[in-house]
C-alpha cells in the first residue's frame, strides 16, 4: 500500500532522491490547509511547504523563523517583528503585507476552524501596520510576554496574500507542492531559493497509515521514516541493522481528562480521588513500556516556567476511597470515553479502570471513532482520554484551560483563575512571571481535572539509510523536519 502510494520511492533527479515518511493517518480530514489541520501528519505537510514567523527549540523556548528578531515595548503591548529576506514558491518576495495578511485569515471571524484563534486574539490587526519593505508592528488589546511563543503556535504558517485556494498551497518552505491525497499520501519538491538552503533531497512523500503498517513498512525498506512508534516496536528492533530508534526523552504528557463542570468532577474531592487512585509508575511501566517519566498532575515537565519544587502526587486508595465516600461517588459506574486515536489510549484507560476498581469505583471502557476523537470529546464524555505533543506551557494553559479556550476538554472555567494568568502574562520580568505562572499551575493541579499521569518518550523509527534525523519534541524546529536529512 505505501509503494503504490508514492510510486517505490525513486530518485526525482539522482541527485538527493526520495525520502518516504509515514504517518498516523486521519482519513478524509487530512487537508493542506495550514490553519486548520491539528493531527501530526498535517503538521508535517504544512511544514514542508510552509514556514512559521517564530518557531520552538528543544527547550521550548522561541527562536526565529521567518523572523529574524523581535522586541517590544516596556507594557508589552507593541511588538515590531523584522522579517528575513524569503521568496515564496511563485517567486515573490515575503512581504509584511504577507504576515498581515495571514494573521487576517487566522482570525476571521467568520471561521471556527483556525486552529491559532483563540491564541492570537489578542492582536489589534486594525491598529497593526506594516513598517518598510521587511517590518511588522503589531499592536495587543493587552500586555502579553508570550507573543513569540503564540506565533509558534499550531496552524500559524505563514500564507502569501494571493492565498485562496487551499488544495493549490504556495509557502516560502523547503518543498513545493506537488500532490496531496487526504488520507494517503502527499509529494513535495525541492525548493532550491528556500531562505535556509535547499533541503538535501530531491523529493519528499509524507505517507498516512496505521502502525502496523508503518512497522512493517519502515522495517521492510519500504519507507525511511516511521512517526510516533510503541515502545514494544522499539524493543523488537533492537540490534537490527536496517532500522533505528530516534528518541526524544519525556516531550508529551499522557491522561485523562475529568469534566469539572458536570457531577461527579464538579466536586474538587471526585476529581481529587481519581488523580489518588492513579498508579503512576504501573501506567508508565505498562502503557508506555517504561519509556517515560511519571506525571505530577502538571503539563511541561523540563520546560520553561514547569514547578519543579512540587512533591510528587503518590497513590493512596484508602484516601481516594474516603473522597469518594464523601462525595457519594463510591459504588457508582462511570464511563470512561477513549478511542484508537493513539495507541496508548485504550490500554491506558482499562489499566486505569482496573486500578480504580480497587477502590470499588467501577469504570466501564467505551470507544469512539478516532477520526473524530480529539473534537467529540469537548462535548461528550465525563472521563477522557488525553495527549499533548509538546508546546509552551503557557500555550497549553490559554488553548485548554481558561474559560474561553477552545481545546477545553476538562470544562475548567473560572474567571478568577483566568484573571490570574492573564496577569502572569503581563508582566515582564521572567522571575516574577515564573513565581505567578507556579501559582495558577499549582491551583489547576490541586483543583482542576488534569490527571497527567506520564510524560511519554517520543519514538521515531529511522532506515540506517537516512541520516540527520534529530530527536526533538513535536511541533519544535527540528521535529520532522526533513529539508536537513540525507540518504546514504
Amino acid at each position: 500500500m505505501l509503494l503504490g502510494a508514492c510510486g517505490g520511492g525513486g530518485s526525482a533527479s539522482g541527485k538527493g532522491g526520495s525520502v518516504r515518511a509515514a504517518f498516523p493517518g486521519f482519513g478524509a480530514k487530512e487537508t493542506m490547509d495550514p490553519h486548520v489541520g491539528r493531527q501530526f501528519v498535517d503538521q508535517a505537510r504544512h511544514k514542508a511547504v510552509f514556514d512559521k514567523l517564530v518557531e520552538l527549540d528543544s527547550g521550548l523556548r522561541p527562536v526565529p523563523g521567518l523572523v529574524r528578531r523581535w522586541e517590544a515595548s516596556d507594557d508589552l503591548t507593541v511588538w515590531r517583528l523584522r522579517l528575513r529576506p524569503a521568496r515564496f514558491h511563485d517567486g515573490r518576495r515575503l512581504e509584511p503585507e504577507d504576515v498581515l495578511f495571514t494573521l487576517a485569515r487566522i482570525l476571521d471571524p467568520k471561521s471556527a476552524e483556525r486552529l491559532a484563534k483563540s491564541s492570537l486574539s489578542l492582536i489589534d490587526l486594525k491598529r497593526s501596520r506594516a513598517l518598510g519593505e521587511h517590518g511588522v508592528e503589531l499592536r495587543l488589546r493587552r500586555p502579553h510576554a508570550e507573543l513569540p511563543s503564540l506565533l509558534a503556535f499550531t496552524g500559524t504558517f505563514v500564507v502569501s496574500r494571493r492565498y485562496r485556494d487551499p488544495h493549490k498551497p504556495v509557502g516560502t518552505g523547503p518543498f513545493t507542492f506537488g500532490s496531496f491525497s487526504p488520507g494517503r499520501h502527499f509529494t513535495g519538491q525541492r525548493f532550491d531559493d528556500y531562505w535556509g538552503g535547499p533541503a538535501h533531497i530531491d523529493e519528499l512523500h509524507i505517507l498516512s497509515a496505521e502502525t502496523e503498517a508503518r512497522s512493517n513498512a519502515v522495517r521492510a525498506g519500504e519507507i525511511e521514516y516511521a512517526h510516533e512508534m510503541s515502545p514494544a516496536f522499539a524493543r523488537t528492533v533492537r540490534g537490527e541493522s536496517a532500522v533505528r530508534i530516534v528518541d526524544a526523552p519525556a516531550c508529551g504528557v499522557e491522561g485523562v481528562l475529568l469534566k469539572t463542570d458536570r457531577p461527579p468532577f464538579d466536586d474538587p474531592d471526585a476529581a481529587m480521588a481519581m488523580k489518588l487512585l492513579a498508579d503512576r509508575p504501573r501506567l508508565v511501566e505498562v502503557v508506555l513500556g517504561g519509556r517515560g517519566s511519571v506525571g505530577n498532575d502538571m503539563y511541561g515537565k523540563g520546560f520553561a516556567y514547569y514547578p519543579d519544587g512540587v512533591p510528587q502526587r503518590e497513590r493512596d486508595v484508602a484516601e481516594a476511597k474516603r473522597l469518594l465516600r464523601r462525595s457519594g461517588v463510591l459504588n457508582k459506574k462511570l464511563t470512561f470515553y477513549t478511542s484508537t486515536a493513539t495507541d496508548t489510549f485504550v490500554d491506558a484507560a482499562h489499566l486505569f479502570s482496573r486500578q480504580a476498581a480497587e477502590a470499588g469505583l467501577r469504570i466501564d471502557v467505551t470507544t469512539g471513532p478516532p477520526e473524530s476523537y480529539f473534537t467529540d470529546i469537548l462535548r461528550t464524555g465525563t472521563i477522557t482520554s488525553h495527549r499533548s505533543g509538546a508546546m509552551p506551557i503557557p500555550t497549553y494553559i490559554s488553548e485548554r484551560l481558561l474559560s474561553d479556550s477552545p481545546q477545553n476538554g476538562t470544562r475548567w472555567r473560572h474567571k478568577d483563575f483566568d484573571a490570574d494568568f492573564r496577569d502572569a502574562q503581563s508582566i515582564k520580568d521572567a522571575d516574577r512571571r515564573a513565581r505567578r505562572y507556579t501559582a495558577v499551575q499549582r491551583t489547576l493541579r490541586d483543583k482542576g481535572g488534569l490527571l497527567l499521569w506520564g510524560h511519554p518518550d517520543w519514538l521515531n523509527a529511522v532506515s540506517r539509510r537516512l541520516h540527520g534525523v534529530r530527536a526533538a519534541p513535536p511541533n519544535t524546529r527540528d521535529w520532522a523536519r526533513f529539508d536537513t536529512v540525507r540518504l546514504a
